[in-house]
């Protein structure tokens, strides 16, 4: 079964771009879903300090899908950019040193925080009521890490050879397996945060065994055969260099979330039950942005390793345009229905008040937010190593952590909730002016599909 190339080469545009971002906005929703699910049953329990702790373990969870992140956007940049030279081997290649990697590093992630849990506990900021809650938490999301790297891995892998729809499917059936196993195991066997944790380890597993059969069985361009292993030629710098930045996006969140957290806890648990809450409204805004970005990325990373530079302009054009519709559209939702979707989660009063206005603090950006997003994975699918390090290190470090600080000091808690959008509109301006530079580059430069490829910025 051979590749078709149609989505990338000669399907009009705007066609191409909603058959390669709707699934990945949809796989975004799935994941949202997955993600609430745990918050929104554990609410149930009618126990503040249940979601607090989950609040706080988010971090570690991130830092899973960090590495997930950094294999497969890394991955999905080189053989986006590999197929698009007609380098089918090397895109071969590349997918099975991004599936014994996400194995391996995934086991490695599991023993590494099970075995320094009271240091974990202790540097996300657990306070004598939510530790315990926390630790239950923790100690059974550990032994998901495997399987976590692997299924955010390869839901963006899949996406580089034109397969949207398949890569939404892994994350789909994870997702089911998680929202069946919640209420049963949190709820009816009285297990809270414990039952939500392993709810989360074998949603994962499932996701996981999808792609592997997926990969096996009826991939046209992909492969995980040991015979395809390779390190060299340009595999695991290609991959690093992309991936690293992008990881590092999802590890300074993490980093973030935990300083934040900290300066909440100034102002007591309930503060930070109810940002938990907003982040996850605020979330459905933030998740399907991303995942037009990452769904348009495969189109952009081929039609650059193509150097058909028209196309790629037509592309990011269109996908602009797309974004700030769907930013507008989902900000009055969420706007909106604050109210709602927050007392869904938990029935307090004083938790309430606080979620709804952190709530529509956060939404302030959220129209261009998701320029933001496909300025970022145009910059991957580029290959520009450099500039997509500049952009992680901003958006969630030398821009929101001073932005984090300065106003805290100055404003309070609002200050510290109006600190998110503030340093996203700002990384939107950095990563525009990134862009342009690239882009002007790559024009002058008309490099050869194979330079193209390896290009680090």
């Amino acid at each position: 079964m051979g590749l078709d190339r149609s989505i990338f080469e000669s399907m009009p545009v705007p066609r191409a771009i909603l058959k390669s971002a709707v699934p990945a906005i949809l796989g975004m929703v799935v994941t949202l879903i997955y993600n609430i699910a745990d918050t929104y049953f554990i609410g149930q329990t009618g126990n503040p300090l249940q979601v607090a702790a989950v609040s706080l373990a988010m971090p570690v969870f991130l830092l899973f899908m960090a590495t997930g992140n950094l294999i497969g956007i890394g991955g999905t940049s080189v053989i986006s950019r590999s197929l698009g030279a007609k380098r089918n081997e090397h895109a071969r290649h590349v997918s099975a040193f991004c599936f014994y990697s996400s194995i391996i590093l995934g086991i490695v992630f599991a023993l590494i925080f099970w075995l320094t849990m009271p240091f974990i506990l202790e540097i996300i900021g657990a306070s004598p009521e939510t530790i315990e809650y926390a630790r239950q938490y923790l100690m059974i999301v550990a032994p998901s890490a495997p399987f976590v790297v692997l299924s955010v891995s390869f839901s963006n892998i899949v996406r580089a050879e034109g397969k949207s729809k398949e890569a939404m499917m892994g994350v789909t059936i994870g997702t089911i397996v998680n929202i069946v196993l919640d209420p049963i195991m949190i709820l009816k066997m009285d297990m809270g945060v414990g039952g939500a944790a392993l709810a989360t380890l074998i949603g994962n597993a499932a996701s996981s065994v999808y792609y592997m059969y997926y990969l096996l069985r009826r991939s046209a361009a992909l492969s995980i055969a040991p015979a395809d292993f390779r390190i060299r030629d340009g595999v695991l710098r290609g991959v690093f260099a992309i991936g690293i930045p992008a990881a590092l996006n999802s590890v300074l969140m993490s980093a973030s979330n935990i300083l934040m957290n900290n300066y909440l806890a100034g102002y007591g648990d309930i503060q930070i039950a109810a940002m938990g809450v907003a982040m996850k409204v605020f979330m459905i805004v933030i998740m399907l942005q991303i995942g037009l970005g990452v769904g348009v990325q495969p189109l952009l990373g081929y039609s650059f390793g193509a150097r058909d530079y028209s196309r790629f302009r037509s592309i990011m054009k269109y996908s602009i345009i797309y974004s700030v519709l769907l930013g507008t559209f989902l900000t009055l939702v969420c706007r909106l229905g604050a109210g709602f979707l927050v007392r869904s989660f938990i029935d307090s009063e004083e938790l309430y008040g606080f979620g709804v206005r952190f709530v529509k603090a956060l939404l302030v950006a959220g129209p261009i937010v998701g320029i933001m997003f496909v300025l970022m994975n145009s910059i991957q699918a580029m290959g520009a190593a450099r500039e997509s390090l500049i952009l992680s290190l901003s958006r969630q470090g030398i821009v929101f952590v001073p932005f984090l600080i300065i106003m805290n000091h100055v404003f309070g808690l609002y200050g510290i909730i109006y600190s998110l959008p503030a340093a996203d509109v700002f990384t939107l301006f950095l990563a525009w002016l990134l862009y342009t530079v690239i882009v002007k580059r790559a024009m002058r430069q008309q490099p050869s599909p194979e330079e193209t490829l390896h290009t680090t910025g």
